[in-house]
């Protein structure tokens, strides 16, 4: 590898495979032969995986049914129908103990100040129920759901006392549903408004190699039954139209589609040859993306998320990717020969850093 000549003509032989022919076509006819055949069984690993990923779904189902107690009695919490214990409450937190006054400052609190603050709570406690704005809150801080919601939507969140995550039933094709209750309001007539994500997991016949697990392929919204004059999806707006003939101008009004969270549960509908323009794939994509957080991040983890702690794991998970990106694009020649790729199948010898 020290031999420049040598490296050169390495260069101009990878150049060639890179800009020339594929490699495939480059390859000796019996060779080719035996690449079909791994080909072959890498469509039956394909085929295998596939089996996997179906069994971990009944694995999903399995203990979703053991989550569910748990997820019901938070529910009860935060809904204000029950009262935790107080060996349940008991958290140790080193930050609480940080921010903990100090005994010395504790002591010089006169008495007068504290039965005060005690009066105070007490009747501010008789006043609170559950965990208010539990779930909006959750909404408000998480950057996906934020960006989706408007001031006319939060007052109606504000009555959401859960979301839950069905699993399809066993032989069944692959779905979940999101469901979220709500308590009766002055805004819609249901209480549950519903979510289906449909999901394929097997390798597809003319494109078995782009495989990577399951998918959601597909999504179905429910009717809401708006009261009448609550509906936050459509807005009234006035115009005015000037008569040809007579010269006469009239004001119409009409109703426009209004951005709303609730467009959530109304999503773009995909056609039966799949065909959909640009703007729409990126609209049921951020929709499946959505669908999935909710599944995989919010419903499990919601008290880490209305609490911020779960923001703060994201967001350290994302700085080591980008640490991780920078290394890599960097790299590393401290007199060592470096590999750079230049593509997922092609790569080239940049030699000896000195």
């Amino acid at each position: 590898m020290q031999n420049p000549q040598a490296l050169a003509d390495l260069q101009d032989r990878l150049d060639s495979i890179s800009h020339g022919p594929s490699i495939m076509e480059s390859l000796p006819r019996p060779v080719r032969r035996r690449i079909n055949a791994l080909r072959n069984l890498q469509v039956k690993s394909t085929h295998i995986e596939a089996k996997f990923y179906e069994e971990v779904h009944e694995l999903e189902r399995k203990y979703a049914f053991l989550y569910q107690p748990l997820f019901d009695k938070r529910k009860d919490i935060v809904s204000g129908n029950l009262e935790p214990t107080d060996e349940e409450c008991e958290w140790h937190s080193d930050h609480e103990d940080e921010n903990e006054l100090s005994e010395n400052l504790k002591s010089k609190v006169s008495v007068e100040e504290k039965e005060k603050e005690k009066k105070d709570e007490e009747a501010s406690d008789e006043n609170m129920k559950g965990i208010p704005d539990f779930w909006l809150t959750i909404f408000r801080s998480v950057d996906m759901l934020s960006d989706m919601l408007q001031e006319h939507d939060e007052p109606i969140l504000k009555h959401l006392q859960d979301i839950k995550v069905i699993f399809s039933e066993a032989k069944q094709p692959m779905s979940f549903t999101l469901e979220f209750h709500f308590e009766p309001n002055t805004y819609f007539n249901n209480t549950v408004l519903t979510k289906v994500y449909k999901m394929k997991s097997e390798p597809e016949p003319d494109d078995p190699f782009s495989f990577e697990g399951p998918e959601i392929v597909d999504c179905e919204g429910c009717d809401i039954d708006w009261k009448k004059g609550k509906d936050v999806t459509v807005k009234t707006i006035k115009k005015k139209q000037k008569h040809k003939g007579r010269g006469t101008v009239r004001t119409v009004t009409k109703q426009v589609p209004n951005d709303s969270f609730f467009n959530f549960f109304n999503p773009i509908k995909v056609s039966s040859d799949g065909e959909l323009d640009e703007d729409s794939e990126f609209t049921l994509a951020t929709d499946f993306e959505i669908g999935h957080f909710f599944r995989e991040r919010i419903v499990p983890r919601a008290v880490l998320y209305f609490t911020g702690e779960a923001q703060e794991d994201d967001e350290s998970d994302q700085d080591d990717d980008d640490e991780e990106e920078e290394e890599v694009e960097e790299g590393e020649c401290d007199n060592k020969v470096c590999l750079n790729l230049l593509s997922e199948e092609e790569s080239v010898f940049c030699g000896y850093n000195n």
